[in-house]
């Protein structure tokens, strides 16, 4: 069995990662997210025009009817740029819309989704007061709940900027009265979402493991550098295994999404749980590698470990994916 990526896969990871890295250095990275908005227009376009938010989405639908695996790949590579951009958002509420709504339903708000002119937003906490991402500006909202969800037009729903550490993505507190019911299975489209998010917590790991490495490798004490020494380098392998574990049931449960539906409920929760640990843990390490400078404003460092600690919340704190996880195995 090849446990590779395929040539398609392969090249959507390498494009991906020479787009994301030439548009989202981190001088701009640092600009957006010190900004009134995190999010350049023309920036979205692009990524539009090369069909990225349908890349999950059905052909039918106007998508590129590829799967979750894909999608995956291309969020660790969004994660791994910090890139400041309503992808996200909308990616998962096409997930929900997708996996939940009625064929009418899908037939009004997949196609914009999928071409980006018509974006979706998704709350990624529940509650009396929903948080959700990006929403300012999408065409609708998915606002899921204990007992299924709801579909709320943009011009609908009434929204308040919340400030949050991370200052890289724009959030908002939702309001809306009613919505359109959404009859399908919530929780298979919010399992989907929680892999996706996963995917992008992988991705963050995996760039301030780089980035310590590299100190690592720059750094000098004693006229060696400071990778050499064990106290470092075994941080630093601790640090991989993490990613790599991470990165290993994030796959395999975007596989289970598309391969093995009746197994993706335990993967997903796995997933997330590992994932939100592992980006939490990863960034802590990565600024004890850097030391002092690391702690300062000036050291984009401090970006990555921002995102990680409210991803980590978002969708379910690792903690309840680990109950989960222990239900759905007869443990708890």
């Amino acid at each position: 069995m090849d446990f590779g990526f395929n040539d398609e896969q392969s090249e959507i990871k390498s494009t991906a990662r020479e787009f994301l890295q030439a548009r989202f250095k981190p001088e701009k990275v640092r600009e957006l997210a010190e900004s009134e908005s995190p999010y350049d227009d023309a920036l979205w376009k692009e990524m539009s025009e090369l069909g990225w938010p349908g890349i999950a989405i059905a052909e039918e639908h106007g998508g590129q009817g590829l799967g979750v695996v894909e999608l995956v790949i291309l969020l660790e590579e969004m994660g791994h740029a910090l890139a400041p951009s309503p992808y996200i958002a909308n990616a998962i509420a096409g997930l929900l819309i997708e996996a939940a709504g009625s064929d009418e339903q899908k037939s009004r708000w997949l196609p914009g989704i999928a071409s980006g002119e018509a974006r979706g937003a998704v709350a990624m906490t529940a509650g009396d007061e929903p948080l959700a991402g990006a929403a300012e500006g999408a065409a609708v909202i998915v606002l899921p709940h204990r007992d299924g969800g709801v579909l709320v037009e943009g011009d609908d729903a009434q929204l308040e900027k919340v400030d949050l550490i991370d200052t890289a993505r724009a959030y908002y507190r939702v309001k809306a009265d009613g919505g359109d019911p959404l009859p399908g299975d919530v929780e298979a489209g919010l399992q989907r979402g929680a892999v996706a998010l996963a995917a992008e917590l992988v991705g963050v790991a995996q760039r301030a493991l780089d980035m310590a490495v590299d100190y690592a490798k720059e750094r000098e004490q004693f006229d060696r550098p400071i990778g050499a020494y064990q106290a470092v380098s075994h941080r630093l392998a601790d640090m991989l295994w993490e990613v790599e574990e991470a990165r290993s049931l994030t796959l395999y449960a975007a596989w289970c999404a598309d391969d093995d539906p009746d197994a993706l409920p335990l993967a997903s929760h796995m997933a997330k749980a590992r994932a939100s640990d592992a980006a939490s843990r990863v960034t802590h390490d990565a600024i004890q590698t850097f030391g002092g400078i690391g702690f300062t404003w000036e050291h984009d460092i401090h970006f990555l470990l921002k995102r990680a600690k409210v991803s980590a919340q978002l969708m379910g704190t690792s903690s309840r994916h680990r109950d989960r996880v222990a239900a759905l195995a007869g443990l708890g």
